[in-house]
């Protein structure tokens, strides 16, 4: 067997077994958890190996429109899929709650979590559930603090990270639905995209 089809032959064994790595822009347990708790139930993401990385979003800390969240969670995304010294085939994820404008409602306002799954070319985005803040809240948010401190501030929560725990989601719906569902809903809303590709010209 000559030295070129031996070198070959193991790079060939090297990418069959390498395990898929999955880099999460964020230090965030809560978020790391969620795509972990996601990824095993896809066939195509089972078995990979999960990393978080604490990466900037490159936005405001409380993204206050859309367009600012959508970027929060790709540029997390890119940045821990470079980041993390990803190979073909290894995906970037980056998930960003933010407001959102909604019109009539109460504040003119909905927090929506999106997710972001970069493969190295290409974006594909989901997203949660949306909901409301309390109006204090929010006056709070648009003198310059972010949700997490507006709640504290209120005195809706004694965790001043609550954003690293249940979420003001979890606060509000009394443990119905929590920080980490809200991640959950915006990945898998991403992954259809990768699990569908023959519908979306990938």
């Amino acid at each position: 067997i000559s030295t070129k089809t031996a070198f070959l032959k193991a790079v060939f064994v090297e990418i069959k077994t390498r395990v898929m790595k999955i880099f999460a822009g964020t230090a965030n347990k809560i978020k790391i958890d969620a795509i972990i708790e996601v990824a095993a139930d896809y066939e195509f993401l089972s078995g990979a190996e999960v990393k978080g990385i604490d990466v900037s979003s490159g936005v405001a800390n409380q993204p206050k429109n859309l367009a600012e969240t959508v970027g929060g969670a790709k540029n997390r995304a890119r940045a821990a899929f470079l980041a993390g010294d990803a190979h073909p085939g290894d995906l970037g994820i980056g998930l960003e709650d933010g407001l959102m404008a909604v019109p009539e409602s109460r504040t003119g306002l909905m927090n929506i979590g999106i997710c972001a799954v970069y493969d190295g070319r290409d974006f594909c985005l989901g997203a949660s559930a949306a909901f409301e803040y309390p109006p204090a809240a929010i006056e709070l948010v648009k003198k310059g603090m972010d949700i997490n401190q507006a709640f504290h501030s209120l005195g809706l929560t004694d965790n001043p990270a609550v954003g690293s725990a249940q979420g003001a989601i979890g606060i509000l719906t009394h443990c119905r639905w929590d920080r980490k569902e809200t991640a959950k809903q915006a990945l898998t809303a991403a992954l259809i995209q990768m699990e569908n590709k023959n519908l979306y010209g990938r």
